[in-house]
């Protein structure tokens, strides 16, 4: 990707070596230790469940409350070049959604991204390398351990910048979708209905995210010619890498369709493609599809 002319965001947090959180996370009126976040954590990699979830499964519902607070923000290093790159990669989200928002006659409300290692505070719960980079409504605030990377390309096979960009877009996705109201009609239609038609939902939701991830993808390029030669497979193979079929067969051997919540290899790099080449929110959406 070509992001060298391209502004730094003053949305990027570094909370890296601040140290982690303290010795248990409060939910739902009660203490859960580490040993209850070690299995929400091994529910993730089996099954595909965002930890968050299964942590407030846990606890008997509600949102948590974090009992420690957040260590203080500073800015990324000058000489940190990944970090350089993901706050360039934010700053032209920025500007896509800004504009994309304008046209709908609403104003853009930007998202922080926060780099950190190991563990940190957040509105959603204390959240943890080994989930992966995830978005919080809570604080509206993107979270991220940059030693995904390493392991996008090593575990995942899917190196190169815009796959990196793809991930960091994708989360941006969700905060388009909680600003739209989207995330809070899902989030209650989820607790309508049963656990299946709950994990459909959620497929929906990140399908959508990638399709949105898209579209950044296409309006970015229309503005700044960024990509180069081989960056949309790039981004292609790390949607298809991290799909919920491809996960399942590689963590226990089988594929549990009824489980997924993120999508298949094919779903997702399908509907990423579409806000790619289409370059149209409106094309992105997965809740009246005929077929996902």
């Amino acid at each position: 990707m070509r992001m060298d002319d391209y502004r730094e965001s003053d949305n990027v947090e570094d909370r890296r070596g601040s140290g982690g959180g303290g010795g248990g996370l409060r939910l739902g009126g009660g203490r859960m230790g580490l040993g209850t976040i070690a299995i929400a954590l091994v529910a993730s990699y089996f099954l595909g469940v965002n930890p968050l979830t299964v942590l407030n499964m846990l606890s008997g519902g509600g949102m948590p409350a974090i009992e420690q607070s957040a260590p203080a923000a500073k800015r990324p290093p000058a000489n940190d070049e990944t970090a350089q790159f993901v706050s360039k990669v934010l700053a032209s989200t920025e500007d896509t959604w800004q504009e994309a928002f304008q046209r709908m006659g609403q104003s853009y409300q930007e998202p922080k991204l926060v780099l950190f290692s190991g563990s940190t505070p957040t509105a959603c719960g204390t959240g943890q390398s080994a989930m992966g980079p995830f978005y919080c409504p809570g604080d509206q605030k993107v979270y991220i351990d940059l030693s995904f990377f390493r392991e996008l390309k090593d575990r995942f096979k899917a190196p190169g910048e815009f796959a990196q960009a793809y991930v960091v877009a994708h989360e941006v996705g969700h905060h388009v979708q909680n600003l739209l109201g989207i995330a809070d009609k899902v989030h209650e239609a989820k607790r309508r209905v049963s656990e299946v038609d709950a994990n459909a939902l959620s497929v929906k939701m990140e399908l959508q995210a990638d399709c949105l991830a898209g579209v950044w993808g296409k309006r970015t390029d229309s503005m700044k010619n960024v990509l180069e030669p081989g960056d949309l497979e790039a981004a292609l193979a790390a949607a298809t890498a991290i799909g919920d079929d491809r996960l399942q067969q590689q963590a226990q051997g089988r594929i549990v369709p009824e489980s997924f919540t993120h999508g298949s290899s094919a779903q997702r790099t399908r509907w990423f493609k579409r806000g790619f080449d289409s370059g149209d929110m409106n094309q992105c959406n997965t809740f009246k599809a005929a077929q996902l």
